[in-house]
């Protein structure tokens, strides 16, 4: 049947059983390859995103350009105003949708946006508005006051006392930006202070 006496001895026979075998082989790394090719996308995909939030967490902020506290008639801080600015390379910051969190000498708030400052509430007004967009921080010159009710906040007695010390964080959607202010020593005889 086979004519065994004219092969060459290295000469193979390939069966079926190896035919499937090296088809089984090529399928497997084609189901591999698709496997890290589709993890591979979709951890690039994850990695541009979350490089997308970090870098509007560094840059969407608000910077506060000065901190100026009104003095009442009991020699204390009855208004704190704050003047604020968008951040260099920030975006758009919408102050509507921002919460200022306020850490008095007594206790804490959180504070929300609203057309007057109270015990719950800051306000914010218009210093210099280049696009009219107020109160959305769209262009580098624009300046926004924003005013806190440190008497309402306090007690609704008095304001912030001599050398008391209090801690203001402005949260946008992107990130939160903290300053740390001490009320001076004296306050006599002055209308306001540069806090």
């Amino acid at each position: 049947m086979f004519d065994t006496d004219n092969w060459r001895p290295d000469r193979a026979q390939v069966g079926i059983g190896t035919l499937i075998v090296f088809i089984a082989m090529v399928l497997v790394a084609a189901i591999a390859a698709g496997v890290l090719i589709n993890t591979a996308g979709f951890l690039q995909t994850k990695s541009e995103q979350t490089g997308t939030e970090a870098t509007g967490q560094v840059t969407n902020r608000v910077k506060v350009v000065s901190t100026v506290g009104i003095v009442g008639n009991d020699q204390s801080i009855h208004t704190v105003n704050l003047t604020v600015m968008k951040s260099s390379g920030s975006g758009d910051v919408n102050l509507s949708t921002a919460t200022v969190e306020w850490l008095g000498p007594d206790h804490g708030r959180i504070l929300t946006a609203n057309e007057t400052a109270d015990e719950g509430n800051f306000s914010v007004s218009t210093i210099k508005d280049i696009g009219g967009t107020a109160p959305v921080l769209v262009d580098q010159g624009d300046r926004f006051r924003v005013t806190l009710d440190t008497a309402a906040i306090t007690d609704g007695s008095h304001g912030l006392r001599e050398s008391e010390e209090f801690t203001i964080k402005i949260v946008t959607s992107a990130g939160a930006v903290t300053y740390h202010h001490n009320v001076p020593q004296t306050l006599t005889s002055q209308k306001a202070v540069q806090l």
